[in-house]
């Protein structure tokens, strides 16, 4: 197995899909993994099989973020990768949405993703080494009818990858964002048995998690398109 570069990991919005995956596949290279979300009794037992620690947060609260920060570098050490994995999601159309959810919605997609890049930054600039990794979606492209709040938040956490991928990369940072282009399987949501694999599979987008982890500084990706091969492109 080729050597991980990194041994420490955060992941914010952890919950049964991509970021389990990507949990497992850290802890089986000896990473150290933190698991942070908002109710954190739902990663009980993916706590008990990965040895992760979890901690509770509001992504869109500065002060409960930065608090995070200092409690897994307390647990675990200052996390080499933080991955970004929370989203916000209204739906409804533009007349009837309330404000204040769609407010919420890009607290969480957007000024999160801001915050908790911000605090990953100020620990990994001074060692001049570390990844962040942003988990987009289809609407970080495109948006939908009556999803205006998720595109909102998924478009400028896109555009937050982009300009942190600019500042951090020169400083020995890789700073990446995958666009998920379609439906995640998973036991609540399990694709039709007579098209397989026409749904992702949450290991198959945690791998490539890793890939990009793995990749040399010389050529590093800054976003990744993730979709079935039964995709129409």
């Amino acid at each position: 197995m080729t050597d991980f570069p990194y041994s420490t990991a955060l992941i914010v919005g952890a919950g049964s899909g991509v970021s389990a995956s990507l949990a497992r596949l850290l802890a089986a290279r000896g990473v150290k993994v933190a698991l942070a979300a908002r109710n954190v009794d739902k990663l009980a037992a993916l706590a008990a099989e990965t040895g992760a620690k979890t901690f509770a947060t509001d992504a869109a609260q500065p002060a409960s973020v930065a608090a995070l920060f200092e409690q897994v570098t307390e647990e675990i050490g200052e996390p080499d990768v933080v991955v970004y994995n929370a989203s916000g999601r209204v739906r409804g159309p533009l007349t009837e949405l309330d404000p204040k959810e769609v407010e919420q919605a890009l607290a969480v997609g957007a000024f999160g993703g801001f915050l908790v890049s911000q605090q990953a930054a100020k620990r990994m600039v001074p060692r001049g080494r570390g990844a962040i990794l942003f988990t987009g979606a289809t609407a970080s492209i495109k948006g939908f009818a009556q999803s205006a709040p998720f595109a909102m938040g998924k478009f400028a956490l896109r555009g937050l990858a982009q300009s942190v991928a600019r500042e951090l990369g020169p400083k020995g940072i890789h700073v990446a964002h995958f666009i998920i282009d379609g439906a995640i399987r998973s036991k609540t949501r399990p694709e039709s048995p007579d098209k397989p694999d026409a749904m992702l599979d949450p290991d198959a987008i945690a791998q490539s998690y890793v890939d990009v982890l793995l990749q040399h500084r010389s050529a590093w990706s800054q976003e990744i398109e993730l979709r079935p091969w039964t995709e129409s492109f």
